[in-house]
């Protein structure tokens, strides 16, 4: 998956299955609807046949399958081709593909007890499964035979890519080592995969059982009747009627807090979200990561480097921690100064109210709100009503893709979706071919991880013969019935996001599955999609998508002023936090293997301290014990990823704004030699192909508000 996404775990690649696997019987079979290729649109899961009972088998037996095709293919008696072993290994897996990502959409989105204790029992099975692909002897000689020999052979580019990547990715993953190493090596990734598993799990029912339940609506005094509603259904569902329940969102800061009085509440629904994940007990986490940090730093040593990021970081774009904490602690001084200088302005209305206290965590975001009322006379409950989500869809994200590549997209209702929330929309190409399935699942739910992320249900590839199904999840407050789904602007930025990452998925062409779409480089693959945020914020975009709900008037030109003018508010908070999480994902996978097991809270500490970027009213956007990134969605060691391709989408931006801007031109450009490329080429090259140049972090600084533009170069 992709990005801010959930993908696989860290050291997990497309899995391997085990030979202990029983052989399905034909009656299981013909009644699993996994076991044959879906006859849907686009070869869509026909989730209206799938039953919960039905993945675990699947699993397995795609297992067996796998294995007995990675085994003829490791011993084909005949020498070692390309045709011989490549194209039969990326053709590899089918059934397994087709059950492990209709598993890992539903367990992300629309889990339960027994999806889980299944994810559970499979974890160390798949990260088996991989071993027994990454370190299969036979199989590696076939591979690094024709590797030695790639430039005789007179392969075109992509395949040449794809003997080169997967090379890597063998020797990466350990296909070097001695024997004894190797039976070391499976250990710890059984147990890494097993922890990391339980980890998402114990996180989901934290965040569940950690929304703050209050009984009096004088406490919750200054939600809008659209919030108060959404809490006493969130309330009524959890059998509390009469209450009002604020559910949990990924983040440490929280919406409500924007809006709640009663500073007690606040406090109340800042902690129940710092200590989500630490009351003890079955949901506490520390224990897990604490083990995990370990793990990975042994895996690192067994493979050769001095720590996990070490090892992470050899095949992305920054290629060495240091240079991406080098990256970072050059972004520390001008993120925090300007942190610093907005808590004066907080503290100074604070003061002016003689409120009689210290500007702590969960004041930052109410009282931030008013100094933008104050400065710019602006109220996110004004804007509020211009963002009514479908509208933003279809005539907001829609639109841009539209106007940037000519795509059109028509919704149907014939196809099936793992929950009632979810839409799907068939993608139409220029020339009005159907080219891609797009779902869409924006609700917040207690069974739905949290964040926003992306992913495909089948990839892309010419040699498979298969189109694009894509998928976006966001947690988007769910409205009280018959009221609308109103959205905040960062709700609506969110939304362009991960659009650019479905946009990546969508627009893949080439050949092999494994190169295709969103399987990048961790450091370029949110590039897509922090450059689609640009275009939500576009005069001819925005115009046409802010239209009031209820009187279907466009936004005054007073509002938008006050919008443009309040884009850099705050910024010295959004990158402090984000900067700061980023950091200690790398302080946790830094670590050598002969470090002491870490005290989880203690280091957090010792991380932010030694990095000067412990601003106590300032957290870090993810605490350690609910850093689902890093502990379960495989950004260890590359949360820093966000902030390196901030600089590559507001240096990419700049490109347009200097060939014009919006132009079928150049959207049709940046599809052709990027969005569409996947994996195919250099990721660095493919990028200064397309721009001209090395990137340059300035525009990133202006654009996130660390830098004065040059006089005339506003955006």
């Amino acid at each position: 998956m992709a990005a801010c996404s959930q993908p696989s775990n860290d050291n997990q690649a497309t899995p391997a299955p085990t030979a202990s696997a029983p052989a399905a019987s034909a009656s299981t079979a013909q009644a699993n609807p996994f076991f044959a290729a879906s006859t849907l649109p686009f070869q869509a899961p026909p989730f209206d046949k799938i039953q919960e009972s039905d993945y675990q088998p699947a699993i397995e037996e795609g297992m067996r399958q796998h294995l007995a095709e990675i085994e003829k293919i490791a011993n084909n008696p005949e020498p070692p081709t390309f045709d011989n072993t490549f194209i039969p290994m990326e053709k590899s897996g089918a059934l397994l593909k087709r059950a492990m990502t209709a598993f890992d959409t539903v367990t992300g989105a629309n889990t339960s007890d027994a999806l889980q204790k299944v994810q559970e029992e499979e974890a160390p099975k798949l990260a088996a499964h991989q071993d027994a692909i990454y370190l299969n002897d036979k199989l590696f000689q076939r591979v690094e035979t024709i590797y030695n020999q790639r430039d005789k052979l007179n392969l075109d580019p992509e395949s040449l890519r794809l003997v080169e990547v997967t090379y890597k990715d063998f020797v990466h993953n350990g296909a070097k080592l001695s024997a004894a190493d190797k039976a070391k090596l499976k250990e710890l990734n059984k147990e890494e995969s097993t922890l990391s598993t339980q980890f998402t799990n114990k996180l989901l029912a934290a965040t569940k059982a950690g929304a703050l339940t209050v009984d009096d609506a004088a406490k919750l005094k200054g939600l809008s009747e659209g919030d108060l509603a959404a809490a006493a259904q969130a309330a009524k569902s959890r059998d509390l009627d009469g209450k009002w329940t604020l559910t949990l969102q990924n983040t440490t800061q929280q919406p409500a807090l924007k809006d709640l009085d009663d500073r007690a509440t606040r406090e109340a629904l800042f902690k129940a979200s710092w200590d989500r994940a630490e009351h003890g007990g079955d949901n506490d986490t520390r224990a897990t990561i604490e083990r995990i940090a370990q793990i990975r730093a042994s895996q690192a040593k067994l493979l050769g480097y001095p720590t996990f990021a070490a090892w992470k970081l050899e095949d992305q774009m920054a290629k060495t921690p240091q240079r991406a904490l080098d990256f970072m602690h050059n972004l520390v001084p001008a993120a925090t100064g300007r942190a610093e200088r907005e808590a004066k302005d907080i503290q100074a209305v604070i003061d002016s109210q003689h409120a009689g206290f210290k500007l702590a965590a969960w004041d930052w975001q109410h009282y931030a709100e008013q100094v933008r009322k104050a400065k710019y006379d602006l109220d996110e409950n004004q804007i509020k009503p211009y963002f009514e989500l479908d509208n933003v869809l279809q005539n907001g994200v829609f639109y841009a893709a539209n106007q940037l590549y000519g795509l059109t997209f028509k919704e149907r209702h014939d196809i099936p979706v793992w929950q009632p929330d979810v839409r799907v929309f068939e993608v139409f190409d220029k020339d009005g071919t159907s080219m891609a399935l797009f779902y869409c699942d924006y609700f917040k739910r207690d069974n739905k991880g949290g964040g926003a992320w992306m992913s495909n249900l089948v990839e892309e590839s010419t040699l498979l013969g298969t189109k694009p199904v894509v998928y976006n999840v966001a947690n988007f407050t769910k409205p009280a019935p018959g009221q609308p789904a109103l959205l905040s602007f960062d709700d609506v930025i969110t939304m362009f996001h991960e659009f650019g990452h479905a946009l990546h998925g969508m627009f893949a062409d080439t050949k092999y599955p494994s190169l295709s779409g969103a399987n990048t480089a961790r450091d370029f693959v949110e590039f897509p999609s922090q450059f689609n945020e640009h275009w939500a914020t576009n005069p001819k975009v925005f115009a046409h998508y802010a239209i009031n709900y209820k009187t279907h008037e466009p936004m005054p030109q007073a509002l938008v002023d006050k919008i443009k003018q309040a884009r850099h508010f705050n910024s010295g908070y959004d990158m402090t936090e984000l900067v700061a999480a980023a950091l200690l994902d790398m302080g946790w996978h830094t670590l050598p293997a002969d470090a002491p097991k870490k005290d989880a809270d203690k280091f957090e500490t010792e991380v932010l301290t030694k990095d000067k970027i412990n601003l106590s009213y300032v957290p870090p956007r993810y605490r350690s014990s609910y850093f689902q990134h890093i502990w379960g969605n495989g950004y260890a060691a590359g949360y820093y990823a966000y902030l390196w391709t901030q600089m590559l989408a507001d240096d990419g931006f700049e490109w347009f704004k200097e060939n014009g801007g919006m132009t079928r031109a150049n959207g049709d450009r940046f599809r052709k030699m990027v969005l569409s490329r996947g994996n195919t080429e250099d990721l660095a090259q493919m990028y200064k192909a397309w721009r001209g140049k090395e990137p340059s972090v300035e525009p990133m600084l202006i654009d996130r508000g660390l830098k004065d533009a040059p006089e005339g170069n506003e955006k």
